[in-house]
């Protein structure tokens, strides 16, 4: 579905793309953005108009989010996308960072005296490799309730319940023994072994909860005690421990207690942001509903869907309907580049300077990172180029597509499609027009 605007910039309800079309053609609208696409109307408002009320649900991640918008009157996805943080680059590049700064200040300031002790942390301070995600996800939000008209918000809080993991009573008897039972231990075992077999491997099989050592040894329902086997192994396994097993089947099992004791770290990340993003979100004054990540996989399995990400952010929540409608749904994704480097001097690999960076961003109405078009007529290089754009100072240009990077073309050729806003779009060279590919 296409986001539309009127002529004041007000969110009107998303339309298809083939009545877009027809407007565009028509001349009684315009694009407004590409990513996402977005068309604004010439001379309608909203009063003309009747708006439904949608809510954007949200499944949170480590590495990867998922986002839908749903229309709550029918029940339809009518966007959705999944976002890729940068959560780990930002870590490397503040260690990177940390390095250099040690070793120019061995060199030049080696007797200076310490003065980390003087530095404070704010209330609800997060590293920044954590607070990249949050503002990653509130950015989407807020942009989706300017371009649509976004009446409550849900999103998964707890993806897994560790502490109820650990100590099946803490909450009480009815949560275990209710309509979640057993949901949100398999989901964590699911993430944590991968996915796979512990014993053999096997991928894309039905896979079964197991002890490592059995209930009949003395075994214990915890979840460092469990792990995920396919049917076979968990047959010939029987009441062996894993390295018992591991003798029957002459392999070394050792490191299966080891990981089972072994923490998520994509849950840890999870966790310490869940409630950060949770505050955040509540500032925008819509109401916001959450759920576990066990019911989100209840309702996906209800309905039938599979497992991906944008399907899960659709299944978030109570308020998720008996019956709902994703076809014809192709997520965008979106992938988080930052906004580009502050650093000035660019170091050789010990950590020297080997060059200086220009102070000013944009040359010729263009900066790294934009997506344009360049329409060259003549020379070898010839043809219609779409793709992201590296400046220079000098106005020759590289543009990177699909099929490689074209170097040193005139800032005269290009046409700008859509301004670098710190994301990386992946299906942007696949929707436009057959005859402007490369």
């Amino acid at each position: 579905m296409v986001f539309v605007l009127d002529a004041n910039r007000q969110p009107l309800d998303p339309c298809h793309p083939a009545r877009a079309r027809q407007l565009l053609k028509a001349g009684k609208a315009a694009v407004l953005r590409r990513y996402p696409f977005t068309i604004i109307l010439r001379d309608r408002q909203v009063s003309d108009s009747t708006t439904h009320g949608h809510r954007t649900k949200l499944d949170p991640g480590s590495k990867t989010t998922g986002i839908a918008v749903l229309n709550e009157i029918t029940g339809r996805v009518v966007w959705a996308a999944e976002l890729t943080h940068r959560g780990q680059k930002v870590r490397d590049a503040l260690r990177s960072r940390r390095q250099l700064r040690r070793s120019r200040r061995g060199r030049k300031t080696r007797y200076r005296e310490a003065r980390f002790d003087n530095r404070r942390r704010r209330e609800g301070w997060l590293p920044s490799s954590l607070e990249s995600r949050v503002t990653n996800i509130e950015t989407w939000v807020k942009r989706l309730m300017r371009f649509c008209p976004v009446e409550a918000i849900s999103m998964e809080l707890v993806r897994f319940d560790t502490q109820l993991i650990q100590n099946p009573e803490i909450s009480g008897v009815a949560y275990q023994q209710g309509e979640l039972a057993g949901y949100e231990v398999r989901e964590y075992l699911l993430e944590k072994w991968g996915r796979r077999c512990a014993y053999c491997g096997a991928t894309d099989v039905p896979l079964e909860v197991e002890h490592i050592v059995p209930r009949s040894r003395g075994g214990s329902d915890r979840v460092s005690n469990l792990t995920i086997a396919c049917h076979d192994c968990n047959q010939e396994k029987d009441n062996r421990t894993a390295d018992e097993y591991g003798v029957f089947k002459h392999k070394d099992f050792s490191h299966i207690a080891r990981q089972a004791k072994t923490p998520l770290r994509d849950a840890a990340a999870v966790n310490t942001t869940r409630w950060a993003l949770f505050k955040r979100l509540k500032g925008l004054n819509l109401p916001i509903e959450t759920g576990t990540g066990g019911r989100t996989k209840h309702n996906r399995t209800r309905i039938g869907l599979p497992k991906v990400h944008w399907l899960d952010a659709a299944c978030v929540g109570a308020s998720t309907p008996e019956k709902l409608f994703t076809a014809g749904i192709n997520p965008l994704t979106i992938k988080a580049t930052g906004h580009g480097a502050r650093q000035m001097a660019r170091p050789d690999k010990y950590g020297f300077p080997r060059g200086h960076r220009q102070r000013v961003k944009r040359y010729f109405g263009f900066q790294t990172g934009d997506m344009a078009r360049a329409v060259v007529t003549s020379g070898k290089k010839a043809g219609t180029y779409v793709g992201r754009v590296a400046i220079r100072a000098t106005g020759s240009f590289n543009i990177q597509t699909v099929s490689g990077t074209v170097q040193g073309l005139n800032h005269r050729f290009f046409t700008p499609l859509h301004r670098a806003d710190g994301y990386q779009y992946a299906e942007e060279e696949r929707r436009l027009p057959p005859h402007i590919r490369r």
